[in-house]
């Protein structure tokens, strides 16, 4: 089957990307291995920066119950704590409810899904993409759109250099119920790990920290490392022994990678979580994946619209890419070297303490302005 477009993967970026073209005339394909709605490892904070674009698409994330966020809070693995506030400030949703949300609009604006189907590999073949899944299906398109997250075997199949390493690091996420406040979004560290919370719907908290797999082969298991390792930073040990834990076991991801990647390969157009577009402070990359979301279906309209060559596609995207979040995934690697260092986090805490305009000098520097509305 043939279509101008087709999307490999169904979380914030693709399903931007799909409402975003759909509505612009253009006939679209997504593929999702999954079905929705469902829980993914994710922070589940977004910035501000994207909240009027949302609600533009249509969708007020304080009709799905989000919590608004005001103000931020770090501390060390020794409980030390710092807080400030946050410029933008953001909401708290759950993927659960969000992403169900976005799914029913694309499929309003027109876009065809196909759940539950995992993608194989993908060909270029003069002029045009050859997609085969698992389930025995091909599909040909004019454009591909690679937003499938941070690593998957397809990477393999492309030849993506990060592939060669094993990631070092695995994700872990809870819902969990509490006296927690719900304008904070915190950032606990611990040895090798840092630990994200912030409120969302119904009065929950999303609890999602990353670790060191040293940390895990240390404790023996996910309590033992909680226990003994998370729970040396007091403010983790609070919530660990006073919170309802609302999974009967965590959502778990194994591999997760900071390393840098492209924004094209072998002219699939890369957005999201598949370009690189993860950054550990506040959480935003949910931001982040609905602006490239954004910016690859605009730029693909174009291409269609104005008859433009797949050189000038490829060219304007990567560098809108490039001007859009380059620095803030600098800033944002630059920043995770501290994070779940016993030392090096006291010390940054210490000296943002000292000094707190450089504090919000980090903060907005892995945050972006306000989305113009087209």
């Amino acid at each position: 089957m043939n279509y101008p477009v087709v999307i490999i993967g169904g979380g914030l970026a693709g399903l931007i990307s799909g409402i975003e073209l759909a509505r612009g005339g253009i006939r679209v394909l997504l593929i999702e291995r999954k079905s929705y709605p469902y829980h993914k490892v994710c922070g589940e904070y977004v910035s501000n920066e994207v909240l009027p674009y949302l609600k533009s698409l249509g969708l007020d994330p304080a009709a799905l119950g989000a919590a608004r966020i005001s103000n931020f809070r770090f501390t060390s693995p020794k409980g030390s704590v710092l807080d400030t506030k946050l410029d933008l400030g953001g909401f708290g949703v759950s993927r659960y409810i969000l992403d169900q949300a976005l799914y029913r609009l694309a499929l309003k604006a027109g876009v065809d899904f196909r759940l539950n189907t995992t993608v194989t590999k993908v060909d270029w073949l003069e002029e045009h993409f050859e997609i085969n899944t698992a389930d025995g299906g091909t599909y040909t398109s004019e454009i591909a759109i690679g937003a499938y997250g941070k690593r998957a075997r397809l990477d393999r199949q492309l030849g993506r250099g990060f592939m060669e390493k094993e990631s070092p690091y695995v994700g872990i996420k809870y819902h969990i119920r509490g006296d927690f406040p719900r304008n904070v979004i915190a950032l606990h560290n611990f040895k090798n790990g840092y630990c994200g919370m912030s409120a969302i719907e119904d009065d929950k908290q999303c609890l999602c920290y990353l670790t060191e797999r040293t940390n895990l082969r240390q404790a023996g298991s996910i309590p033992e490392m909680e226990r003994n390792i998370l729970s040396k930073n007091p403010h983790l040990e609070a919530i660990f022994s006073n919170a309802e834990f609302l999974y009967a076991k965590p959502e778990v991801i194994n591999e997760i990678s900071f390393a840098p990647k492209n924004c094209i390969e072998n002219h699939l157009l890369m957005v999201g979580d598949s370009a690189g577009l993860i950054t550990p402070l506040c959480g935003n990359g949910m931001a982040m994946a609905i602006r490239a979301g954004n910016m690859v279906a605009h730029e693909v309209k174009l291409y269609f619209q104005q008859h433009r060559s797949r050189s000038e596609l490829e060219g304007t995207y990567r560098k809108s890419w490039q001007r859009e979040f380059a620095s803030r995934l600098l800033v944002g690697r630059a920043v995770q070297k501290v994070f779940g260092r016993e030392v090096l986090s006291e010390l940054a805490l210490g000296f943002f303490r000292l000094a707190p305009p450089l504090l919000n000098v980090v903060i907005k520097g892995t945050h972006g302005k306000l989305m113009r509305l087209e």
